[in-house]
């Protein structure tokens, strides 16, 4: 009957063996793993028990990620898989599991975050000083406007780490959803203490190469 979620053919915690009472049980009954991978969205429907749906994707391409720190969550393209606790071969095939580092394309987040604070991440420092007047007329604000971005920048706070990331439009995100069992790649931005340990992980595996 193909794979078994069953215990029986287990072992008990004394060591001793199970005898099995009866022959295998349509419930006990399992799946081969989805293996989701990096690619245009491919999603099958499969039937699970009960007549209820699950959706196993095959490809996947897009997903929403949410930004903790500022509640807001946009759909952006995952680029690459690069870290998994598991199993390094499902980061050279750009697997999409659960719980799995990726890298996503910064653009929605950024071009948001021009809107609501007026600042533009992914800019970098150097300007001519002759552009400036026609920048100010193109992104010509009302006093409210201004006003409210100015209330909305005394209590930002943005993350170093994070901000150092839109200058590379990339940004490392965390699956929190099951592809192969929903058919999305959704997750969130990597911030604080949890990026910190993320990109130690990342930096030890360049140092082995």
């Amino acid at each position: 009957m193909g794979i078994s979620r069953d215990s029986v053919h287990k072992r008990r915690a004394s060591s001793g063996r199970q005898i099995s009472m009866r022959k295998k049980r349509k419930f006990e009954s399992g799946r081969p793993a989805a293996m989701t991978r990096l690619g245009a969205k491919k999603v099958n429907p499969v039937r699970a028990r009960g007549g209820n749906l699950k959706l196993r994707a095959l490809r996947l391409d897009h997903g929403n990620f949410s930004w903790g720190s500022e509640a807001i969550s946009k759909k952006t393209r995952i680029v690459s898989v690069v870290y998994n606790a598991t199993n390094n071969e499902l980061v050279r095939t750009n697997t999409l599991v659960k719980n799995c580092i990726v890298q996503i394309d910064s653009a929605p987040f950024r071009q948001w975050y021009q809107t609501h604070y007026g600042q533009d991440l992914g800019k970098k420092v150097k300007e001519d000083k002759e552009d400036k007047p026609e920048d100010e007329k193109a992104s010509a604000k009302s006093k409210h406007v201004v006003r409210k971005i100015e209330k909305r920048n005394a209590t930002k706070v943005l993350d170093p780490l994070v901000g150092d990331q839109f200058k590379s439009s990339r940004l490392y995100a965390c699956i929190s959803s099951r592809p192969g069992q929903s058919g999305r790649a959704d997750g969130y931005i990597l911030e604080g203490e949890e990026l910190k340990f993320y990109l130690k992980k990342l930096q030890k595996k360049k140092g082995k190469k």
